[in-house]
């Protein structure tokens, strides 16, 4: 019994003993940087006014960039940003494979693959898109592709506006549309 306490505390004494690390050891292992870094995964972000849930955004991965005066959310694998009307009905969504939302600037910036839909099946595609939190907009300056499967019609520009509930939109330069060559066509022939 006594020999079997005596290697026990052997044990304990020597674990403590190897455990000791300066404050100096400890604080060489990390950054100020890393400090600041939140990390999660399959993360669900639920945005709500009046206890309606306005849009819930969903992503594999989030990363918070905490300062003092600015956070910033980043999504290195991408997001999905669903929109609800009054109902509770998806009304439009956002998909793209990146995307960073700044808190100071209140806008999320999605990136690389982005894609716009609604429930008119309509279907924008673009490398960049902005969202505005505070006016509900959605906006980019970069070349667009608008399908419009009801409509028979797929039109192509540079800038886009639009509300976040995509039922309205504008272009700021239209280059073609299916219809608009077709009637072109027919004009010139």
């Amino acid at each position: 019994m006594k020999l079997t306490t005596y290697i026990v505390s052997s044990i304990l004494l020597l674990s403590m003993a190897a455990c000791s690390n300066s404050i100096e050891e400890v604080d060489a292992l990390f950054t100020d940087r890393d400090l600041k870094i939140e990390q999660a995964k399959d993360v669900e972000i639920l945005y709500s006014d009046s206890a309606k849930i306005k849009l819930k955004i969903t992503a594999p991965t989030l990363k918070r960039y905490v300062e003092k005066k600015n956070s910033i959310d980043e999504f290195p694998d991408g997001v999905l940003v669903e929109f609800y009307d009054n109902q509770g009905k998806i009304i439009s969504w956002l998909k793209s494979d990146y995307a960073i939302r700044k808190d100071e600037d209140k806008q999320i910036y999605v990136k690389q693959n982005v894609k716009l839909y609604n429930t008119n099946d309509d279907e924008l595609s673009t490398d960049e898109l902005i969202w505005n939190e505070l006016t509900g907009e959605i906006y980019t300056n970069k070349y667009v592709r608008i399908a419009q499967p009801q409509r028979g019609d797929t039109l192509f520009g540079y800038g886009f506006i639009a509300k976040q509930e995509f039922q309205r939109f504008q272009l700021n330069k239209k280059v073609s549309g299916t219809k608009f060559l077709e009637l072109d066509k027919i004009l010139n022939n």
